[in-house]
């Protein structure tokens, strides 16, 4: 009997708790409507003294950022086209790597090729 009254207590303190917490409607913030005009105002006459290739230029940054933010917030991991790329960038990466020579003679004659090379170089 004990614990259902510790039980009924504890719900009702929960429940009230979060029904203060919904009731705080505390105003929004006074927001300077002339200012906000002014600042859009400048915005849009800065705009039009832009040259053809600024504004193409503008245009092709945000067009990056925008597909950088694309591939970094979208929902269920990367893309296909994502996950290919950076596939074949890690096969071209692991593809440079020198390989490991097996024994220690064709290690030599690794060593005195790359000699030759470098001696016909200079």
């Amino acid at each position: 009997m004990n614990k259902l009254i510790a039980a009924l207590i504890a719900g009702a303190f929960a429940l009230g708790s979060v029904a203060a917490m919904a009731d705080d409607k505390t105003p929004a913030q006074p927001v300077d409507q002339a200012k906000l005009k002014a600042e859009k105002e400048m915005a849009k006459a800065d705009a039009a003294k832009l040259t053809p290739e600024e504004k193409k230029a503008k245009r092709a940054a945000r067009r990056k950022e925008l597909s950088t933010t694309e591939k970094t917030q979208q929902e269920g991991g990367a893309s296909p086209q994502t996950n290919a790329a950076t596939a074949a960038k890690a096969t071209a990466d692991s593809k440079a790597q020198p390989k490991a020579l097996p024994d220690k003679a064709a290690k030599q004659k690794a060593l005195t090729e790359t000699e030759k090379k470098a001696g016909a170089g200079q």
